[in-house]
């Protein structure tokens, strides 16, 4: 009986986030991501303001889960990117190709997923996936980890393991290149959000694979 009571319970709070997280991802759609507001969100999911802080910390975390429904094109997209791969650096380089094609053509989105203060408490991509496990069901295991890590710089230095493992990278230059490759990928993100940039999307990807690609070659 007490399980079933906490099955209920935990159904109810899927059902609940869903609620605004759809509201959420409507009026990015509609309105754009800049637009979003918790009293938007309640009265698009016909609730008061107050209720949707049972469920969420704030609004960066309502955004943040809201926009990883975006990211799914990315993460669509990444299985037949790696069809294309040879040796595991090649594999690496083209997940950076195509994470920067789907990101540079939607740069709000990226930084509320991988780059938006998101308080003292960051969030686990885990639990968006609990929510949403099929997203997940066309990804070979070792891509996965990195898949279910909101931090940059750390699904960089997964993503590096098979490199490191054949000898591509050193290990104890892994974390300082990762690093340096998000920080690449960031600069590039943060001029298209500044409307700095006067590369075309694909031209943006090119040129910061190849930023990343000489920091080891």
């Amino acid at each position: 009986m007490k399980k079933q009571t906490e099955k209920n319970k935990e159904t109810q709070t899927v059902r609940m986030m869903s609620y605004f997280i759809n509201a959420t991802a409507d009026i990015i759609t509609d309105e754009g991501i800049d637009r979003v507001t918790i009293r938007k969100i309640a009265d698009l999911a016909g609730y008061n303001s107050a209720t949707i802080y049972n469920y969420f910390e704030d609004l960066s975390h309502l955004i943040f889960f809201a926009s990883m429904r975006f990211v799914k094109k990315y993460t669509d997209a990444l299985p037949t990117y790696l069809l294309r791969a040879r040796t595991p650096l090649e594999r690496y380089f083209l997940i950076w190709e195509c994470f920067c094609k789907y990101s540079f053509e939607s740069p709000q989105i990226y930084y509320a997923v991988f780059s938006a203060n998101l308080g003292t408490h960051p969030i686990n991509l885990t639990k968006y996936y609990e929510y949403s496990p099929t997203d997940l069901v066309a990804f070979p295991d070792d891509i996965k980890p990195m898949l279910l890590e909101s931090n940059l710089s750390k699904r960089t230095l997964i993503a590096f393991n098979q490199c490191i493992s054949e000898g591509y990278i050193q290990e104890k230059n892994a974390e300082r290149i990762a690093e340096s490759h998000y920080l690449i990928w960031q600069g590039m993100l943060t001029m298209f959000i500044n409307n700095r940039s006067t590369y075309t999307v694909d031209e943006a990807a090119e040129v910061t694979v190849n930023h990343i690609r000489n920091t080891i070659h």
